[in-house]
């Protein structure tokens, strides 16, 4: 199991979050962006620059990505597309993406872009809190936990 990160979005305390729980379980981290990335030096975390252009950081973690792996994205349709490799996503806000939810955040999805490209304001996410933080921390731990009692 490797966790993968779509770096260009990732908030960096989340970020940070991740690369002190690859230390500690020993996971390997990729962090995926389309411009550097500082990563602290570790056996178990990477980064990979791929070119610049639209979804080709999206692009080159669906190529890579296995079933079991863990992908952090709050972007949707990467989302959908790694779950239906057999992989986990899990967003920043700590809301993991599933089989069973992935349809709905599209569609929701979808419908907030068609609300902006008719001149309508929707806002943006608000700035992570620290109890978004702590929530996040907790998921990965479940989650690296779960996937530990399952090998």
């Amino acid at each position: 199991m490797q966790i993968w990160v779509d770096a260009d979005a990732c908030p960096k305390v989340i970020k940070n979050i991740l690369f002190r729980a690859a230390e500690r379980v020993g996971v390997c981290l990729i962090m995926v962006a389309n411009q550097p990335v500082k990563i602290p030096r570790s056996r178990y975390i990477k980064a990979i620059k791929v070119s610049a252009g639209f979804d080709m950081a999206d692009n080159k973690i669906i190529q890579q990505v296995q079933a079991g792996d863990l992908v952090i994205t709050a972007d949707i349709p990467l989302a959908d597309a790694i779950i239906k490799k057999g992989a986990y996503g899990l967003n920043p806000r700590s809301e993991f993406y599933t089989a069973d939810n992935i349809k709905q955040h599209l569609s929701m999805r979808n419908f907030m872009e068609e609300l902006r490209s008719g001149g309508v304001d929707t806002g943006g996410p608000s700035p992570l809190s620290n109890a978004d933080r702590q929530a996040f921390a907790n998921e990965l731990d479940r989650f690296l936990v779960s996937s530990r009692k399952q090998k």
